[in-house]
């Protein structure tokens, strides 16, 4: 047994003979130890309050005071090492949570939480997630406490939550810079190109290894949403104007000769809509993103074209006319590592009606630009 559980066993063992009222605190310690494993609950000094002390150092334990100086009425004040799992491929952090029961709990007040660690993976913790912490138990979203119950694993458990998503976000922020950072770069290099590299290319070496780039079709006009990023996960859409169904298949082979596109988890879920000599054609694709396709074609199907839609009086007349016609959307989704849930269609949808409005495709008074043409 370390020093730190030898520790712990004697500061429980004296809690419950010296004072029956934290018979539940002394059970509740025992519990959090053995959850979070050996060396994980370390007992505060009464008279530890000197903040240049070193925080990760323990006090020795004592055979002739196991409870450190602590006396009945003074609160109890307790460290918890854990570990919180970060997002694949980034490995697992341990964090220290300072915890501190007044004199009351469990009966009528409850717990305190504070954040020990100053970093979280390579992120320096502000001040609003420090705030978060200490507002465990008294501000909403938090942990919900009843008087008389104990809560202080509750607490640690959505500390750990909250660290998840603070830590993920500030990712979200970086893949959000970085993929502006790779657009703007690609867009120089083609901007740039020198007369050399133009050369270089038409070799007969480059020529034999180079994968062929896919045109698009005459006239066709493609524009790009502005990326919805959430939990690592980016979402672009590109839409654009279409007269046949066999310019579909061309237009997604020239995304997909696009590197940066064709790596992603769901490159080219898409749906389409066109009106050839007054027959109406439509089709959608998942792209191994399950029900992501109809789900797009249904967006398609509760869109109007205004244009389209002054020039009928009698709409029955056209079994056709719901939704938009004669337009293409594909929306690109980059996996970050972490599951969406039913949030990944919405951001779907999202990205791809923000492209369609790019396009021009909807009514000039609510559309609303959502990021750059590109051809």
């Amino acid at each position: 047994m370390s020093t730190y559980d030898q520790q712990l066993v004697a500061f429980t063992a004296a809690l419950q003979a010296v004072d029956p009222d934290h018979v539940e605190v002394a059970i509740e310690l025992e519990a959090l130890q053995s959850i979070y494993g050996e060396n994980s609950v370390r007992p505060w000094s009464a008279t530890r309050r000197n903040a240049d002390q070193d925080d990760s150092r323990a006090p020795s334990p004592s055979v002739e005071d196991p409870l450190l100086g602590w006396l009945p009425g003074d609160r109890i004040r307790f460290e918890v090492l854990t570990t919180l799992q970060l997002t694949a491929p980034h490995e697992a952090v341990q964090i220290r949570i300072l915890v501190t029961l007044p004199s009351a709990y469990p009966a009528s007040s409850p717990p305190q939480l504070q954040l020990l660690s100053r970093y979280i993976g390579d992120f320096g913790v502000d001040a609003a997630l420090f705030g978060a912490i200490m507002r465990t138990y008294i501000a909403h979203p938090g942990v919900e406490w009843n008087p008389g119950d104990v809560a202080v694993f509750d607490g640690i458990e959505h500390v750990k939550g909250v660290l998840g998503e603070w830590y993920d976000e500030r990712l979200s922020s970086g893949l959000a810079r970085r993929l502006e950072y790779e657009q703007e770069h690609e867009a120089a290099l083609q901007k740039h190109k020198s007369d050399a590299e133009n050369i270089l290319e038409a070799s007969s070496e480059v020529a034999e290894t180079a994968s062929p780039q896919v045109t698009l079709p005459s006239g066709i006009k493609l524009f790009e949403s502005e990326p919805i990023m959430d939990r690592k996960s980016v979402f672009v859409a590109r839409a654009c104007t279409i007269t046949d169904p066999a310019q579909v298949p061309l237009i997604v082979q020239h995304l997909l000769s696009d590197r940066k596109i064709a790596r992603a988890a769901h490159p080219v879920i898409r749906a389409w809509r066109v009106e050839v000599n007054g027959t109406l054609h439509q089709d959608n694709d998942d792209d191994g993103e399950t029900a992501a396709g109809g789900r797009l074609a249904h967006l398609l199907q509760i869109l109007v074209r205004p244009s389209v839609a002054r020039s009928f009086r009698n709409r029955a007349e056209h079994s056709w006319f719901q939704g938009l016609t004669n337009v293409l959307v594909v929306v690109t989704r980059y996996f970050g590592g972490i599951h969406l849930g039913p949030d990944r269609f919405k951001h779907i949808n999202a990205s791809a009606r923000n492209a369609i409005e790019v396009a021009g495709l909807l009514d000039d008074q609510t559309k609303k630009p959502k990021g750059n043409k590109r051809k």
